[in-house]
């Protein structure tokens, strides 16, 4: 069997920061640090930080006054940070810094008098957090039928800002659709849509051309990682989201003799080579990779953690 890997594929730069920070939390404070919902979607990242003493709340009364608390990458609302300073918390925001723009940009836009559309799912924690760091009514909107329903002006004054976690792809029509139906919206460049979302889609559709099953490592409720699953069978390509090597079936691989695998932006590598062992175990396997972009992007850790490490380094 013939397996390919698509590049990028995995970790992106808020996501390596996101886990840092809890990692890095735990080493100047010990355990335990407490972590406001998953630091990403992904168990066994959760599991393994756990591990190390990582304690995972749904709310903040779950924390004791003056711990530490971290928020997640994707993002909190206002009301949020508010209660964690009531409550004497020492906080660490993991926020994606591409989340955190577009809390800015939504705050810009209702200041400038707009009123303000959210592409995004319902629902979705990054979703939550974006609309309760927007200061007035925010409209969700999900597809492009729902663009239709918006009970607005047509020359109403209005702006729109997406979820991170969707690509150019995923949101263009939307945008489309709005632009057709309303005279005075503005909106982000495209390019400020999360660039990891974007380079993982375009290697799947690449890597769907070339393969007769893709497999695709994340969780059930991670958006990029469906998103990923979603784009291989629209390519026409038998494809699995799988969380680890448990979850691979001998029945998809009948006959298949190139495999295509992939990962969401918050799934490790460790997972991915998990499968690949779980593929092995069928028959002799030959993994190569495909050509893709490559990804440079680092972001900086928040600097009351960057500090006394950098001492006790020197």
């Amino acid at each position: 069997m013939r397996v390919i890997l698509a590049q990028p594929r995995g970790f992106c730069a808020g996501v390596v920061r996101a886990i840092e920070i809890v990692d890095r939390a735990l080493q100047q404070h010990g355990a335990p640090v407490y972590v406001r919902h998953e630091i990403v979607h992904n168990r066994h990242v959760v599991d393994n930080l756990r591990q190390k003493g990582a304690r995972f709340v749904e709310e903040l009364d779950e924390v004791p006054q003056g711990a530490v608390a971290i928020f997640s990458a994707h993002g909190v609302a206002q009301t949020v940070e508010r209660d964690a300073e009531a409550r004497g918390l020492d906080v660490l925001d993991a926020t994606c810094p591409l989340v955190t723009k577009v809390h800015v940009q939504g705050r810009q836009y209702v200041a400038a008098g707009r009123t303000l559309v959210l592409i995004g799912h319902a629902g979705h924690p990054e979703v939550e957090g974006t609309i309760g760091q927007i200061p007035g009514k925010v409209l969700l909107v999900q597809s492009e039928a729902e663009v239709a329903t918006l009970d607005l002006p047509l020359d109403a004054p209005l702006a729109y800002v997406t979820q991170t976690t969707l690509s150019v792809d995923d949101t263009r029509g939307i945008i489309d659709a709005l632009l057709r139906r309303f005279s005075d919206i503005v909106g982000p460049d495209t390019r400020d849509i999360c660039y990891a979302t974007q380079n993982r889609q375009a290697a799947v559709r690449e890597l769907s051309k070339d393969v007769e099953v893709l497999l695709v490592v994340g969780a059930t409720n991670s958006s990029n990682s469906n998103r990923l699953r979603e784009i291989g069978s629209e390519s026409g390509v038998a494809s699995y989201l799988v969380a680890d090597g448990s979850e691979v079936k001998a029945e998809w691989f009948a006959g298949v003799r190139t495999v295509g695998i992939t990962a969401g932006a918050s799934a490790p590598e460790e997972m991915v080579e998990n499968v690949i062992d779980a593929l092995r175990a069928l028959g002799p396997v030959d993994v190569t990779t495909m050509a893709g972009r490559e990804e440079k992007v680092e972001f900086k850790l928040p600097s009351k953690l960057m500090q006394p490490l950098a001492a006790r380094e020197v």
